[in-house]
Parts: structure tokens; sequence; C-alpha cells
């Protein structure tokens, strides 16, 4: 995989109006959520929706309290390892909420400023599927050659950046597995 004009080469685009120009410009973090709508519900149409604002909040009971967020992400990983991209990665997508960071010495927060927003559609029970991670080491690989400050340790979590609110990707993400995976895959240069 590679990226060209801040696009992830073979996802299917699916543009979210939840996006703005990133300050500075900077691309240099990359933050891992979970997602699944309904909560626990795997699979179906619920996840692009919310990012593209058009969720019916009477199409399930969960959706009243959310339909009216305007949220989005860069990339979305299905459980089959489909990458939908919403956000060219150079914008800056609305994931992180509130949020802060410890990056190199100094406190930041705003992390959408200068993150990308990695979406996997799971949660935190049910165990990522090995498409998901493939996919994922893939997607992270092309970021880490297209934007040379990503690097494994700039790989972070919704949890780690905002505790007290989100815990995602959850204990059911393997991060060791993620890591071998992304060890294992051929160095490749732009």
């Amino acid at each position: 995989m590679r990226i060209e004009d801040g696009w992830l080469e073979g996802a299917r685009r699916v543009p979210s109006p939840n996006q703005d120009a990133r300050p500075g410009g900077e691309v240099s973090a990359v933050v891992l959520h979970s997602i699944s709508l309904p909560p626990g519900e795997f699979g179906g149409a619920y996840i692009e929706r919310l990012f593209t604002n058009s969720l019916d909040p009477a199409a399930h009971p969960y959706f009243a309290d959310i339909a009216h967020l305007r949220v989005s992400a860069h990339l979305l990983i299905r459980r089959n390892g489909e990458c939908v991209q919403f956000v060219p990665f150079g914008r800056r997508a609305w994931h992180a909420g509130r949020s802060c960071w410890l990056d190199r010495g100094r406190p930041r927060s705003a992390l959408n400023d200068f993150t990308v927003g990695i979406e996997l559609e799971g949660d935190e029970v049910h165990a990522y599927r090995d498409a998901q991670y493939r996919a994922l080491a893939l997607a992270t690989q092309a970021l880490m050659v297209s934007y040379a400050e990503i690097e494994p340790a700039r790989i972070t979590s919704h949890a780690r950046v905002a505790p007290l609110r989100k815990s995602d990707p959850g204990p059911a993400f393997d991060w060791a597995y993620f890591r071998q995976c992304v060890d294992c895959l051929e160095p490749r240069s732009n």
C-alpha cells in the first residue's frame, strides 16, 4: 500500500464533511480507536452514516444519543480487513476530542491537529481479526513512509490520550501482535 494525495491506495473513499485544515500541516502520530454500531454489533453501514452525518436516530435506540455528533476518522478498518477512508491524511479528522499526550517530553493537547485517526471495527470484548491486523500494519507502514515523523513509538490508543473518557481500542486489541505484524513487513521507501 502507498499514499497518494493523502489517500491510501486501495481504500474505499467515503468523504466525510467532518474535517478541516490542519493548523501547521503537521502529521506526526497515529491514534487507534475502536467502534461498533450499535455497540457490540459488526457490519452494516451505520459507522459510515455516523461519519457522514446521515445516521438515522430512529434506526436504533442507541443512535438517538449520537446522531447529532459531528465526528470522523481518517480510516476505518472493517472486520474483514477492508479499509474505508473518510478524510485525506493531510487534513484534520475529528476523532480524538478532548485529548492530551506527553509528546517528546512536552504535554500537547488538541491531538486532532497532528494525528491520524484509525478506527478498527470492534469493541473491547471481541478479539480483533487477523485481516484487521494485517490491514492496519500495511496502512501503518504506508503512513511511516509518507510521514517521516510517524514511527512505532508515535502510535497510541484513544485510551492513552483521553484516559478519563475513553478506553478503546481496549484489552481485546493485541499490541504485541500488531507490532510484530508491522515488524514483519518488508521495509518500503517512497
